[in-house]
């Protein structure tokens, strides 16, 4: 029974390094990385009034959703849209580092519109249903539109009333092409042509499936990270993070001895498990995130104190081993549930309160503090019960005690 329970301490012990060493750096670099350790493209966008569309918050709402859907169409991994304050939009961009592309296709209005010969608006952007780049075998890069239902009738009567007339399309009121109509076109599509080059037929062709803004757009701010300082921010976590866990290890066995060693296999869990909740969330770990890990694991290893200096002052006070452990953690659960409730409180008002990398270090730290509960209060007794029921070491010294 002695050996037993040894042995799965000892089973247990190893598959948590093992899968540690196998499943720890992978699952490290999956999760997303914010614009601060990738590099990339910060953009402050502001909405202002014109004589034609005056800013509200059911605009600006829109604005945001419509800058959503053409960013979405970049294929970025993990860009960030989040409104601030009442007029302005921050879109961070990881991976772009050429701001002026960026912002030529978020600030631009794309008010798509169809005017017969006397200069009439005849249809407008909302009546396409999806608009394509192309190359046709002669090379010439165009853009195929395809009309909604209502959108192919209207293009339908706009073109049998102009047989042999031009008909004009224009982009934020700029002329992109002023075809001849040579017959009724009834089959809800159309071709834009003019684009000199694919990415630029590409890049109008997003333009038109996202939608035109309700109401104009200007830069405020332009802010681009280089790969490089991303890069040299992501090496200077990483160091710093593996001199904290290496303090932290060498700390509690000295300290702790054998109770230090199982609070260390519990704080490995507790990192494999916060990297995996956060991969889950489909988190974004930036720099602040960083930080929220980082102090979520001194509230893993605040907890451990908590509980065997409990233990120690227990085991002096003549009790056994088994009876101090209990009291140990039984007496301390009120101080470390009354700390992790207080810092879990202030971590959910900045969540709800804060923006962009402050939200990531609210996650971070939220779901830290959650983890590190359960791991310092099951885990670490987990397996420091199994070893006192192995029975082999009875020395409390050799517990840290």
């Amino acid at each position: 029974m002695r050996l037993g329970n040894l042995a799965k301490f000892l089973i247990a012990a190893l598959a948590i390094l093992a899968i540690a060493g196998f499943y720890m750096a992978p699952l490290a670099t999956s999760i997303k990385q914010g614009l601060d350790l990738q590099g990339g493209t910060h953009v402050v966008l502001e909405a202002v009034d014109t004589p034609e569309a005056a800013v509200n918050n059911d605009a600006v709402e829109r604005v945001v959703k419509i800058i959503e859907r053409r960013v979405n169409e970049l294929g970025l991994t993990e860009p960030i849209i989040q409104r601030q304050g009442d007029r302005r939009i921050i879109v961070e961009l990881p991976g772009i580092n050429d701001p002026d592309k960026a912002i030529e296709m978020l600030g631009k209005t794309a008010l798509l519109e169809f005017q017969d010969v006397t200069g009439a608006t005849v249809m407008t952007g909302t009546d396409l249903k999806d608009a394509q780049a192309n190359i046709e075998q002669s090379g010439r890069n165009v853009v195929s539109l395809e009309f909604s239902d209502e959108g192919a009738k209207k293009f339908a009567d706009l073109t049998t009333k102009n047989v042999g007339k031009p008909i004009s399309i224009l982009l934020d009121k700029q002329v992109l092409t002023s075809p001849v109509v040579q017959e009724p076109i009834t089959g809800g599509k159309a071709q834009i042509t003019g684009s000199k080059t694919i990415e630029e037929a590409q890049q109008l062709a997003i333009l038109l499936r996202s939608g035109s803004l309700p109401v104009k757009v200007e830069v405020m701010e332009t802010r681009t990270v280089g790969p490089t300082l991303g890069i040299d921010s992501k090496e200077k976590s990483v160091t710093a993070f593996t001199i904290g866990i290496s303090a932290i290890v060498l700390f509690m066995l000295l300290f702790y001895r054998l109770s230090g060693l199982v609070a260390n296999l519990s704080l490995v869990l507790y990192v494999m498990l916060l990297l995996f909740g956060l991969k889950m969330l489909n988190a974004t770990l930036t720099l602040p995130g960083i930080a929220g890990i980082i102090l979520s694991i001194g509230m893993a290893v605040d907890a451990n104190v908590l509980i065997f200096e409990r233990f120690k002052e227990e085991y002096r006070s003549g009790k056994t081993l088994r009876a101090a452990v209990d009291a140990g953690f039984s007496r301390a659960f009120s101080s470390i549930v009354d700390s992790n409730v207080n810092t879990l409180l202030a971590a959910v008002v900045l969540f709800f309160l804060g923006t962009g990398p402050v939200k990531g270090f609210a996650v971070t730290l939220g779901l830290g503090i959650i983890l590190s509960m359960f791991t310092a209060i099951t885990v670490t007794r987990f397996l420091l019960k199994m070893i006192l029921n192995a029975n082999i070491i009875k020395n409390g010294k050799v517990y840290g005690a």
